[in-house]
């Protein structure tokens, strides 16, 4: 059947266009001669004539000049004389024509030009004709608007697929509207014409983008009855009908498998043409064909063509497949951080597998996250080589550009009882390529003062794999204990980034110490210092469903750590520490919070007093029980000084609330240290108290103020606790 009517659709701009048949160019019908501009006896009169002897000898320069001034004289005299006899032709000339002909004796003309200061410099003030600020105008002219026509959408739509209200048109309207911007004022009433096309127009591409191709919109102004009133603009709709979808073709090649285009383009048939359906399910295919082996796939311009006899529009939409493809070869180019074996590490996808968009943004984003790039680039090109599975490889082509592998880094507290802290690094991110960093870190604080010097190989032959390599010397001065301390580690770590949050993490390593330490001697009821050299193989699991690394709002983590380990110095000793840490995040509603911790620990197979100071368990402080100093519960010495204990039990709760970049954390701690390796669950210490948070890209910045409950003889009646990250 040919279509009584058709159009063609243009999504993209929101427009029918009918469709037109190619115009031919028709005869041109002839021309009468010209008149000539000067006839023959004028031409023979004004040009001199040429001398009928060839070998005449040629008049001068000054001749010519004299010849020529003669010939002015006599036709000037003409002029003046016939001077009536012109006004037909200037009757009839061209007004260019004439400036350009005007007289030379003319006596503006001939008027000195006025000097440059004389003219008016003031600079052009569109608040003149526009509106003033504060909202004052120079021709104040109010306005209100209102849309009419609409009502019909209500009612038809009770029969649509998907249908559209008026208050859904109206809704889009004034996001987009000019008339609405202004806000109901203007500076005169071509402003408000201005707006009022202008908002013709939008109206006319809204209910188009609702399949709405016949509406049409009329504008018009109706003045108030009394002086001082506002005036309305009227915008009267006609939606005319709402056209569905026809046929659905796809104008491509065979694809495997055979529905993966159909079944991915949403909108169907009988539905409304919405064009925001419509271009949402073409994007849809241009992302999900590259996910399925199809990288070069592109998307041509559609056609709809409209039937107004059945109200329907065949929907045709041409695709370029491209090759199927899998994995090819791994190139790079450009400033390299690394070669591309490395880049094959971070890679999680093998050559020869098929081809799936998503792995490539994953690369990446692996590549970027190495923060060893200024420009990093990751797109495929067809090889033309066949891969045995009939696939075509598609080669992977990394353009880098590096950037600085150097950083410098910091950060500072303050607590109560632990005083004053300020950390500092600077890092070589790939001083022994690819991604071997050498880190140089300090520590000066009220009570500890250290350095340390780490190598990290991340990535190290897996994706987020980090072997880690340190030595460090460090000076403690606590109530519990002072220490100077030398350390030789290293650890094997899979680890959550930010890009790549992990269900499963886990690390192991080693650790080998010297320590000498002040502590509280329990035979002679003094303190005294002592050695102690000791040998740890530190473990810790993680399982993780929280939705963010820094800041999560649902979800929970649980934590395993387990360390077995030998201390020398006071004979020999074979224990174990463990320490179980579970947290939970529930979104009450937007912006508010509830966070739970719970921490158990124990530290079985030797007596405490036999256990370096260091390595024992103590509670209080900020990432422990607030309200507190720093380690100041648990068991103390005859000075009242904390000492340490076997085992522990921590707890916490909060709500947190935030409003934009900021937030209020109200919370309650509680824990307690116990002597044994059993944790026995009783006596437990209470702190409450109020933070306030500023949260920023890179996690939020934390101040908590907190007081004990049962505040016991020497402890503090408020504590402050200043750092970054959330308290767990």
């Amino acid at each position: 059947m040919i279509p009584a009517f058709t159009a063609i659709l243009s999504l993209a701009s929101l427009n029918a266009t009918p469709s037109r048949a190619q115009a031919l160019d028709s005869p041109q019908s002839p021309t009468e001669p010209r008149a000539p501009i000067i006839d023959d006896s004028e031409f023979d009169r004004t040009i001199p004539a040429i001398d009928e002897n060839p070998d005449a000898t040629m008049g001068s320069v000054e001749e010519w000049d004299a010849e020529q001034q003669r010939l002015e004289r006599e036709t000037q005299q003409e002029d003046s004389e016939d001077g009536l006899s012109a006004l037909p032709a200037l009757q009839d000339a061209d007004p260019d024509e004439l400036i350009a002909d005007a007289p030379v004796n003319d006596p503006e003309i001939d008027d000195p030009l006025t000097p440059i200061e004389g003219f008016d410099v003031e600079p052009f003030d569109e608040r003149q004709y526009t509106e003033a600020d504060d909202g004052e105008q120079t021709a104040s002219l109010r306005y209100d608007y209102r849309i009419d026509g609409l009502e019909s959408l209500d009612e038809s739509g009770k029969t649509q697929v998907r249908p559209v209200s008026a208050d859904d048109i109206r809704s889009l309207f004034e996001e987009l509207s000019a008339l609405e911007e202004a806000d109901g004022k203007a500076a005169n009433g071509a402003m408000v014409s201005a707006r009022m096309q202008e908002d013709q127009q939008l109206l006319v591409d809204i209910m188009t983008g609702q399949g709405f191709f016949d509406a049409s919109v009329n504008g018009m102004v109706e003045l108030p009855e009394t002086e001082g009133e506002k005036l309305t603009v009227v915008l009267q709709v006609e939606p005319g009908r709402r056209y569905n979808l026809g046929a659905i073709i796809f104008d491509a090649d065979r694809v495997v498998p055979e529905d993966l285009i159909t079944k991915n383009f949403v909108p169907k048939t009988g539905e409304p043409i919405v064009a925001e359906r419509v271009l949402a399910a073409e994007a849809n295919i241009a992302v999900v064909l590259p996910q399925e082996g199809y990288p070069f796939a592109e998307t041509g311009q559609r056609d709809i063509l409209l039937d107004p006899d059945t109200g329907t529009g065949d929907y045709m939409l041409p695709v370029n497949i491209g090759p199927r493809s899998s994995y090819g070869e791994i190139v790079t180019n450009g400033t390299t951080a690394f070669d591309a074996d490395h880049i094959a590490v971070l890679s999680r996808f093998e050559k020869g597998a098929l081809y799936d968009s998503r792995m490539v943004d994953d690369l990446r984003k692996a590549l970027v996250a190495t923060g060893l790039f200024s420009i990093v680039s990751v797109k495929p090109t067809a090889s033309g080589e066949a891969a045995p599975d009939g696939t075509e490889y598609a080669t992977i082509n990394v353009e880098q550009v590096a950037g600085p592998p150097r950083t410098l880094a910091g950060s500072a507290g303050y607590s109560t009882g632990q005083g004053f802290r300020v950390e500092g690094s600077w890092t070589h991110r790939n001083l022994f390529p690819p991604e071997g960093a050498l880190i140089a870190s300090g520590v000066a604080g009220t009570q500890e003062q250290g350095a340390s010097l780490t190598f990290r190989r991340s990535n190290a032959g897996r994706r987020d794999r980090t072997v880690e390599l340190g030595i460090s010397a460090l000076h403690s001065d606590f109530e519990a204990y002072e220490a100077f301390t030398g350390k030789l580690a290293g650890r094997i770590s899979y680890d959550s980034t930010p890009i790549w949050q992990k269900r499963l993490t886990y690390s192991y390593g080693f650790e080998i110490l010297g320590t000498n330490e002040q502590d509280f001697n329990f035979t002679t009821g003094e303190r005294d210092r002592r050695t102690f050299y000791v040998a740890a193989l530190p473990g810790q699991v993680t399982f993780d469903t929280t939705d963010s690394l820094l800041d999560p709002t649902q979800g929970f983590r649980l934590s395993a750590k387990l360390s077995p380990e030998a201390s020398l110095g006071s004979g020999t000793q074979i224990y174990g520490r463990g320490l179980l840490e579970g947290t939970a995040y529930f979104q009450v509603d937007d912006g508010i919070i509830i966070a739970g911790r719970t921490r158990v620990g124990s530290i079985a197979g030797a007596d405490r007093e036999l256990i370096a100071p260091s390595r024992r368990y103590y509670a209080g402080g900020g990432g422990s029980v607030r309200g507190f100093g720093y380690q100041e519960l648990g068991p103390k010495d005859t000075e009242d000084r904390p000492i340490g204990g076997r085992s522990l039990v921590e707890a916490a709760a909060e709500v947190r609330y935030r409003f934009g970049d900021y937030g209020i954390v109200g919370f309650v701690d509680a824990g307690q240290v116990y002597t044994s390796s059993t944790p026995g669950f009783d006596n437990l210490r209470y702190g409450v108290g109020i933070g306030g948070r500023f949260y920023t890209n890179f996690g939020p910045l934390r101040v908590d103020v907190a007081t004990p409950i049962n505040r016991q003889p020497g402890e503090s009646r408020v504590s402050v606790y200043i750092s970054i990250g959330q308290a767990f």
